[in-house]
């Protein structure tokens, strides 16, 4: 195993099914089935950052979304964090029950928002 200083070093992101202990991300007795790339890490950071600035511009401005799930959504922007975006979505939304609902989406999720005019 490498360590955490060497060039090659790897991010903890956590573990699974309580096998991590009380800690959850291998803390006393257990092991880490899973670490990230410390190179994707940083990606997902800094396309997460880029995401989160975008969502922020489109505040109140009706849009598209596509996640690379294939899911497509459309709502008005409601608000958004370095993690989700918020769209209130309409009617039309057969997902959901009564006038609108807001919808959560994870930013580093999101394949294409488009603006909507």
């Amino acid at each position: 195993m490498k360590t955490r200083n060497s060039t090659s070093a790897r991010a903890a992101v956590g573990t699974v099914g309580g096998v991590g202990g009380a800690g959850g991300a291998g803390g006393a007795g257990g092991r880490e089935i899973y670490k990230a790339d410390k190179e994707w890490c940083d990606h997902v950071r800094k396309t997460r950052q880029k995401l989160s600035q975008v969502c922020n511009q489109c505040a109140n401005q009706r849009v598209r979304v596509q996640t690379i799930d294939g899911h497509v959504y459309e709502g008005v922007v409601a608000g958004s964090d370095h993690n989700y975006l918020h769209l209130v979505t309409g009617p039309g939304d057969t997902r959901f029950f009564g006038p609108a609902a807001i919808t959560t989406l994870v930013l580093f999720e999101l394949l294409v928002i488009t603006l909507l005019i």
